[in-house]
């Protein structure tokens, strides 16, 4: 069942806030690379206002992620690779930099 939408945008203020902080930006910085006003993103960040899909791909890069439309069938197949059984278990996929510094890239553990 799909959350309403307060509790989607929520989510999806939550993930880039974390992102935003593992990444170690400011929210200027992220509005900036993004090409928003500080405030626009704080209001995407804090869930209280949805944003176009360009906007939150724009958003997403700023923050090194990719935006994907998986089918919703999938999603736990997709959530299963990416979370550890345990507290020593590694994802099935991490990111991690190539040895010739081309960016991120999957590897398979």
């Amino acid at each position: 069942m799909i959350g309403s939408e307060s509790e989607i945008l929520c989510e999806l203020g939550d993930i880039l806030r974390h992102a935003r902080l593992a990444a170690a930006m400011t929210q200027e910085q992220v509005a900036d690379l993004a090409g928003i006003s500080r405030p626009r993103y704080r209001d995407i960040e804090k869930g209280t206002a949805a944003a176009r899909a360009t906007t939150l791909m724009n958003v997403a890069r700023a923050l090194g992620l990719e935006m994907m439309l998986v089918p919703q069938v999938m999603v736990p197949a997709v959530q299963a690779l990416l979370r550890p059984h345990s507290d020593d278990d590694l994802p099935a996929f991490v990111s991690q930099p190539d040895d010739d510094d081309h960016g991120p890239s999957l590897s398979r553990t």
